[in-house]
């Protein structure tokens, strides 16, 4: 069984331990000799690894979302622990529990899919509210959606990760919306329950979070753009402005033309939606940042992400108020003792 995890592998040692296999290729070095780079991870993190020698007939066995056991040197590489493999091997299943290796969000999934269901059953325009139920009311969209990440890295990646985020943004919208009363909400929350829906086809979580064919081909804004207009084409009637308003909504939620964005956004839902979507990634993001171990304490590690640290802000406010505290206790005990020197 699993004895030791990504999380654990943060200084110079030898190890011997089960991994799942997120991504393997062979590449040439410099001089053109082949060499294994593989990325291996469990529910605590990834770790790069490299095998310079003899890999051909191990590796020939293995392939993506396989379980394999190594046994490899800790190295510590740009501030960054990874592996020299020594040797590797396909691990049977009765040595693995997959529950080690595939991180999941630990909010319970059927609670809020059923709470995400009510909410889209609040919106009060009937077009919106029947195309917005005609995918979670699907069995076979319903399974996807509870399961899937919302990325392979960026915020929450990890099973459950998409439902987690937009159950989080329609708290936001509903309460921007409360704020600011020319937004309609009808309108936010369809584009907030619809925004990554192509990330249930453009992702592939079986076991290792990565992307699929299609997904690396089209995107998730062009997949979700042809899944909606599919499902728009089957409500008879449903209006041509308000189509097009929704296709608005979801070619614009990345904001800018150099995040993928086909579209500025230029509807105020769409604006909202881009900069509520962009928030809640990158709280997500810093919040995975400072829950992680960190080589300094005060410190998290880089986020690559965010690409910044952050400051583990109530452990540098206990530590101040502990240092005033201590340096007012040391000035009373100053004066009220008699000084030596009169």
């Amino acid at each position: 069984m699993k004895n030791k995890f990504v999380s654990d592998l943060t200084s110079e040692q030898v190890v011997t331990s089960f991994f799942l296999v997120v991504a393997k290729e062979v590449r040439n070095t410099r001089e053109g000799k082949p060499y294994l780079r593989m990325e291996l991870g469990d529910r605590t993190g990834t770790i790069e690894a490299r095998m310079w020698d003899r890999f051909e007939p191990a590796a020939s066995q293995i392939s993506r979302d396989d379980f394999i056991q190594v046994k490899a040197r800790v190295e510590i590489y740009k501030n960054k622990p990874q592996l020299s493999l020594e040797s590797l091997r396909r691990a049977a299943p009765e040595e693995v529990d997959a529950a080690d290796y595939i991180a999941r969000t630990t909010a319970n999934v059927e609670e809020l899919f059923a709470g995400l269901q009510q909410t889209a059953e609040s919106i009060k325009n009937p077009w919106l509210r029947k195309l917005v139920l005609k995918f979670l009311m699907d069995p076979a969209i319903a399974s996807r959606y509870m399961r899937a990440p919302a990325a392979k890295m960026m915020h929450h990646a990890y099973l459950g990760g998409l439902l987690e985020h937009v159950v989080s943004l329609c708290g936001l919208a509903q309460a921007v919306a409360a704020h600011y009363a020319e937004l309609n909400l009808d309108l936010l929350l369809t584009g907030v329950i619809l925004h990554d829906v192509g990330k249930l086809d453009e992702l592939s979580y079986e076991r290792a979070i990565g992307y699929t064919t299609e997904g690396q081909l089209l995107g998730h804004i062009v997949m979700e753009l042809e899944s909606v207009n599919r499902a728009i084409g089957g409500i008879e009637g449903f209006p041509a402005p308000l189509k097009i308003v929704v296709e608005h909504l979801l070619i614009s939620h990345h904001g800018q033309y150099e995040f993928g964005s086909p579209k500025l956004p230029m509807i105020r839902e769409a604006l909202v939606l881009h900069y509520l979507d962009d928030l809640d990634s990158k709280l997500a993001a810093a919040r995975a940042a400072l829950a992680a171990p960190s080589a300094e304490p005060a410190w998290s590690d880089w986020s690559s992400a965010l690409q910044r640290r952050f400051l583990r802000l109530d452990e540098f406010l206990k530590s101040q108020e502990d240092s005033s505290s201590g340096k007012s206790a040391e000035a009373g005990a100053a004066k009220a003792a008699p000084s030596l020197f009169k």
